[in-house]
């Protein structure tokens, strides 16, 4: 596939998908550094985290819908589980999401056997989930980008960033309404990421599969085009 419009569209994917997981490395720089300084690491210490979250929500406040720290059973000395998890409504601080652990209740959030969670525990490299429906905190279509922190081998958990996926086709709505032929962002399963479609919503499944096909580096993402279905001029 080559086709200049193709190609802008995966550059502006990279260049949107770098710039969240900078600013999750961020997190997980200051997530290491509180674990080492820590002689037994507890849920007061990931206070020392939280200055690196909210500059993520703040430094990308028109991107990130929440962002956080994820540990992983046992990591603690205090706590079995734990969601350092603080989401950030429009014009207004930080809020912390309050989430039910405990394995008793019947709204235990299980977060263990979540993909954004298992998958980079399981390849110890960084994941993109979504777009999926958020029942749990937005009930909105959500893309959810991870990446596992470990010292000397131990899995400490993930840190993550949510991005709602109205908000990242947006962020790309330049590049795709230039082009004359559909464009459209899937993921691993085909549903779309985003498009310059009218026809296919985000997180609907493409109708048929594609005959073009340009999967892109760094993410679980593809590219595909389609020649008879015109873009729209704006979205």
């Amino acid at each position: 596939m080559s086709d200049r419009h193709v190609d802008q569209v995966a550059d502006r994917v990279h260049t949107i998908v770098a710039d969240i997981f900078d600013s999750l490395d961020r997190i997980l720089g200051s997530v290491v550094a509180c674990y080492r300084a820590s002689g037994s690491f507890a849920c007061a210490d990931l206070a020392g985290v939280r200055p690196e979250i909210f500059a993520c929500l703040s430094r990308a406040h028109d991107v990130v819908a929440g962002a956080g720290v994820i540990v992983a059973p046992g990591v603690l000395a205090d706590r079995r589980r734990w969601l350092e998890w603080w989401q950030a409504p429009p014009e207004q601080d930080p809020i912390f999401l309050d989430v039910d652990l405990d394995p008793e209740s019947l709204d235990f959030y299980d977060y263990t056997h979540a993909e954004w969670f298992a998958v980079p525990e399981h390849t110890r490299r960084r994941h993109i989930v979504g777009p999926y429906v958020d029942y749990g905190g937005t009930d909105t279509y959500m893309l959810t980008f991870t990446a596992p922190a470990e010292v000397n081998g131990r899995f400490l958990g993930v840190v993550g960033a949510d991005v709602r996926a109205a908000t990242f086709e947006a962020l790309l709505l330049g590049v795709l309404a230039a082009s004359p032929t559909t464009i459209t962002l899937v993921n691993g399963e085909d549903r779309v990421v985003a498009t310059n479609s009218p026809r296919l919503p985000a997180g609907s499944l493409l109708p048929q599969p594609a005959p073009h096909r340009l999967p892109l580096t760094g993410s679980p993402w593809s590219i595909v085009t389609t020649t008879g279905d015109r873009a729209i001029s704006s979205l």
